[in-house]
């Protein structure tokens, strides 16, 4: 698993450009499950397990990142962008990108600090007056190599450190994917569906039409969330800790989830003594929010790898609490079955 969720991490692939991304899963889960794209672009997959369950369960992670898109090109040869997804103008200063289909590198600049006004030098500098360099002397120039509308993702490399520990751009949420792809490629007790859902980072927009597809009774969503265990952060302002296991959510701002359902991921998580926390703060959002909205409505459940930096170009995450997300999602299967 760690293979691919490297493998996977390396792809581009921001919010309505996952294609690199959806192929790269087709060739791991070919030959073992049934699947289908529809016309959004998610994949829809379906996995024969032992026995067939009286309630029809699916899980689902997103395939795309967050990354910008080239808005314009300047006169002198400097690529204008804007977001696709939340990311804070602050993190990606300075950062190396790839632009296009031609994986044209580049570099994200900002005004020099001697020319920086007095009332500026306390002021993050606005994502407007950011640019993004790529040696070009001239808009012809630049137009010859990059088009309006070309996805721009971050260039960062995959990287084991510590304790085990992960570095990488795309971790939220190709960590789920992996998760996925593992458990389609592994036997099951029950039949179950798998939604490798497009633009999660722009709207939940593709969670939604598989879950119309799919019709689940359960829907489990693996996600990564924000761990703020970090310098200086105390309490229940940490969200959840690295190397605790994968969080799950009572509340979050897209879903308040179901009560019973929380409850008894926590009590299975003891039962089968696999490491598992509460998501203690109610931020942020992902597919549930969709998808418990689909048709009659669905119970759903989200298991989250905690994940520090997130919707940044190094998101960092303990492979343990990946091992920790599928093990769970895996015991949930019964639970959720009959």
């Amino acid at each position: 698993m760690l293979e691919i969720l490297k493998e996977l991490c390396s792809l581009p692939g921001i919010s309505g450009r996952e294609d690199k991304v959806r192929d790269y899963i087709i060739s791991k889960i070919d030959g073992f499950c049934e699947y289908e794209v529809d016309p959004l672009g998610n994949l829809i997959a379906f996995k024969k397990g032992a026995k067939t369950p009286k309630n029809r369960i699916m899980f689902d992670a997103h395939t795309d990142e967050v990354g910008l898109i080239v808005t314009g090109v300047d006169s002198d040869g400097f690529i204008k962008f804007t977001n696709v997804g939340g990311v804070e103008t602050e993190v990606i200063i300075g950062r190396n990108v790839r632009i296009g289909e031609k994986n044209i590198p580049g570099v994200l600049g900002i005004k020099p600090v001697h020319l920086i006004e007095k009332d500026e030098e306390q002021e993050l500098p606005k994502k407007d007056d950011l640019y993004i360099d790529i040696g070009a002397k001239t808009k012809e120039e630049e137009l010859a190599l990059v088009s309006l509308g070309e996805e721009i993702h971050f260039e960062s490399e995959f990287i084991e450190f510590g304790d085990g520990f992960i570095k990488s751009k795309a971790i939220d949420d190709r960590a789920g994917c992996a998760v996925m792809i593992d458990l389609i490629r592994s036997e099951l007790e029950y039949d179950c569906y798998f939604s490798f859902s497009v633009q999660e980072e722009v709207g939940l927009r593709g969670a939604g039409v598989s879950s119309f597809t799919v019709n689940p009774d359960y829907a489990i969503v693996l996600e990564s969330t924000t761990a703020a265990d970090i310098s200086g952060v105390r309490g229940e302002k940490r969200v959840c800790v690295c190397g605790n296991g994968g969080a799950i959510s009572f509340m979050d701002r897209a879903t308040v989830y179901d009560i019973d359902l929380y409850r008894k991921a926590l009590e299975v998580a003891k039962a089968n003594n696999i490491k598992a926390q509460t998501k203690t703060r109610v931020a942020g959002g992902n597919d549930a929010g969709s998808i418990h909205k689909s048709r009659g409505g669905v119970k759903v459940l989200t298991i989250s790898v905690p994940t520090r930096y997130l919707h940044s170009p190094c998101c960092v995450c303990k492979y343990e609490d990946i091992e920790s997300v599928r093990d769970l999602a895996k015991a949930m299967i019964a639970e959720l079955a009959q």
